[in-house]
């Protein structure tokens, strides 16, 4: 299991720093901004983690910007011809568009594991 860290909706992927003997982590996902941050215990990481969170959405509102999301709700998914045809004939049966059948094999996939996370 991967150890994340989130605060005010935003999230990173914890990692440890053997050449710097400490723990790191950095907001993935923005394209315009890099927020990373450290911490030699786990109480050093998640302060500075929230104060990196904190620092940036306080900065954007100085500056009259809008955050930057991780995930903007559309992404590019590539199945394959075979799989992309069965999927495009699924939805057609089922009267609904490619994109809802995804979406909802993906939230079938989330809820029945769940448990495992």
């Amino acid at each position: 299991m991967k150890n994340i860290m989130k605060y005010k909706g935003y999230w990173a992927e914890i990692k440890y720093s053997d050449e710097d003997e400490c723990f790191c982590g950095a907001i993935e996902g923005l394209k315009n901004t890099s927020i990373s941050f450290e911490g030699n215990t786990v109480q050093e990481l998640k302060k500075d983690f929230k104060d990196a969170i904190d620092f940036y959405l306080e900065d954007c509102e100085t500056n009259n910007e809008i955050p930057e999301k991780q995930c903007k709700g559309s992404l590019n998914v590539r199945l394959g011809v075979e799989l992309h045809n069965k999927a495009k004939m699924k939805s057609i049966e089922k009267n609904i568009s490619i994109n809802e059948l995804i979406k909802n094999a993906v939230i079938a996939y989330l809820e029945t594991n769940k448990s495992r996370n």
